[in-house]
């Protein structure tokens, strides 16, 4: 994506630019001058930013409040260190930031997956549950991302529906007493992974019936396996609790591929959706200039 005159824009000295171009003078200016906040609660995910701010999670969370964003995603916190999780926290705490989604992640790659029934993978699923209320506690989250796993190819897809259902009500019980919620995220990866639909995941949804388990409807992955986006984020909407962004092909920023992203925003917008919209794509384009046709990006596609 073009620049658009962003030298000139610094040259101006202005945090924003037009209703389409916004855009905050960069951290690395030496009068940095934050830019308005995103009208959508967009989350970026660390590294995402790492050219503009190298100096670890501060200086790149105060650089994503610099620019705009109010919310941060991390798919690996579980598993960092509780140092870490308590520096992230109080950082984004003294900058007015909220914590999106991370994986309630089981190991081995979704392949011990709850399609089975077996209780070895139920137990793993359920203890991994249990520390991650920990960590939800420690970080201020409220969503994690959950991914039954692989097809069982030598059972009945009913019977794998059933199973998964009674592992999701169990982690429910688990979730539910703290307001956590885990959101069920339907893939495009690879055709061995069990959930891929949004239909399939509401069903799911319905059937463990626990304000702990919802949708996470990742529109990059839903544009792959199903695409109609919003007639179908329309008949699932009331189990839908988070949303996660990338453009196809290539999973980078809107604008990049096929997407009508503004129009897709303007419907989220109107359902009144005041949840998070996670950032889980690459740069389109490396380096610093990379990151700000980004940013430049999301202004684009901004509700007005």
């Amino acid at each position: 994506m073009e620049r658009r005159g962003f030298l000139k824009k610094i040259g101006l000295g202005t945090a924003v630019v037009g209703s389409a171009g916004a855009m905050s003078i960069p951290a690395f200016s030496k009068e940095k001058v934050a830019a308005a906040p995103f009208k959508m609660d967009f989350a970026p995910h660390f590294g995402m930013f790492k050219n503009h701010a190298p100096g670890g999670f501060v200086d790149e969370l105060k650089f994503m409040a610099d620019q705009g964003f109010r919310s941060l995603e991390d798919n690996g916190m579980l598993g960092r260190s509780i140092a870490d999780q308590e520096l992230i926290a109080k950082t984004m705490s003294d900058l007015g930031m909220r914590m999106g989604v991370f994986v309630v992640d089981g190991g081995d790659n979704w392949k011990v997956s709850l399609t089975t029934g077996k209780q070895e993978f139920l137990d793993k699923f359920l203890e991994t549950c249990r520390k991650s209320v920990e960590v939800a506690k420690r970080v201020n989250a409220k969503w994690m991302t959950v991914v039954p796993g692989y097809f069982e190819r030598n059972l009945p897809i009913g019977v794998q529906t059933g199973n998964v259902i009674e592992a999701l009500k169990r982690g429910a019980e688990i979730f539910e007493p703290h307001g956590l919620t885990m959101v069920l995220e339907p893939l495009s990866d690879n055709p061995d992974l069990f959930l891929r639909h949004a239909d399939q995941s509401y069903m799911i949804c319905k059937a463990v019936g626990s304000p702990a388990c919802k949708i996470l409807y990742d529109i990059y992955h839903m544009q792959r396996n199903e695409g109609n986006l919003i007639a179908t984020m329309d008949k699932t909407w009331s189990e839908i609790a988070y949303i996660q962004i990338g453009d196809n092909p290539g999973r980078k920023e809107p604008t990049t591929g096929e997407i009508n992203y503004a129009n897709v925003f303007q419907w989220i917008q109107n359902k009144g959706f005041t949840g998070i919209l996670g950032m889980e794509h690459g740069n389109a384009k490396p380096g610093k200039e990379g990151e700000l046709a980004l940013i430049d990006a999301y202004r684009k596609v901004d509700i007005k």
